[in-house]
């Protein structure tokens, strides 16, 4: 018996990216939710021209937004998809092909390869790593993290492998890098200053630094080129803005 997957995709101003992702889902997610952290673009238009359940809501968090959309599915399992990532074709047909037999497991993984300005990533922190993101929702749930949330299920499950790649399309252009990694230091920087955590000064510059070179060396970003050079940058001036944020805030200065 074909299984019912529900995917979910939390968006805010995707609208150059999202009808990629939404093609990708054609003939694997039987319903596509969408939980909008109230766009200004066409991002809403586009997801109801493809027939998906929209939702808005402001946004509180990744994690919260992320459960939230799994909340709302109909579907036993979910795919948690984001607008601009898509599913490779390998990847696809091998979903497509399980559903169709029925799902044995309570969850599933694939692989995930970063793009940064059309370069698939081999360092940078963004090296391909498995990811789980079908799940069956009565025994996963995600975390409630703002940022660096992750899908908590029950101890002892190993997610089943799914061959093929989730194609994450990081960025079209550099400005654009900068700008999502300047927006989750800032949700970083609250966490921060909720923590007590500030650091002066000198010493955000000194981790910052810190940051930049972990990168570049630890993290490989040295053999991605440009695209890798560019990378690190954004780590030092994203790390540099979490710990500037998070001692505005706790000085009372607080500025979103």
């Amino acid at each position: 018996m074909s299984a019912f997957i529900s995917a979910t995709i939390i968006t805010h101003n995707e609208a150059r990216n999202i009808e990629r992702c939404l093609n990708s889902l054609i003939g694997v997610a039987d319903e596509i939710i969408v939980v909008d952290s109230l766009s200004t673009d066409a991002t809403v238009d586009i997801c109801r021209r493809y027939g998906c359940l929209v939702t808005s809501r402001a946004f509180n968090g990744y994690g919260s937004q992320r459960q939230y959309a799994a909340g709302l599915a109909h579907g036993r399992y979910v795919l948690s998809i984001d607008a601009d990532e898509a599913l490779s074709a390998q990847l696809r047909e091998n979903i497509i092909a399980l559903k169709n037999k029925g799902f044995t497991h309570r969850m599933y993984c694939f692989r995930v390869v970063s793009y940064v300005c059309g370069k698939a990533m081999t360092g940078s922190g963004m090296k391909p790593a498995l990811e789980t993101r079908l799940f069956d929702r009565r025994y996963a749930n995600w975390d409630l993290l703002a940022v660096g949330e992750r899908l908590e299920c029950p101890g002892g499950v190993v997610p089943s492998l799914i061959a093929g790649d989730l194609l994450h399309y990081r960025c079209n252009n550099f400005d654009e890098l900068e700008f999502k990694e300047l927006r989750n230091a800032r949700i970083r920087g609250r966490l921060l200053a909720a923590a007590g955590i500030k650091a002066p000064a000198p010493m955000r510059w000194l981790r910052a630094a810190s940051a930049y070179m972990k990168c570049q060396l630890r993290d490989g970003a040295i053999l991605d080129g440009e695209a890798g050079r560019r990378v690190a940058r954004t780590r030092f001036l994203s790390t540099l803005e979490a710990y500037r944020a998070a001692s505005e805030m706790a000085e009372g200065g607080v500025k979103e």
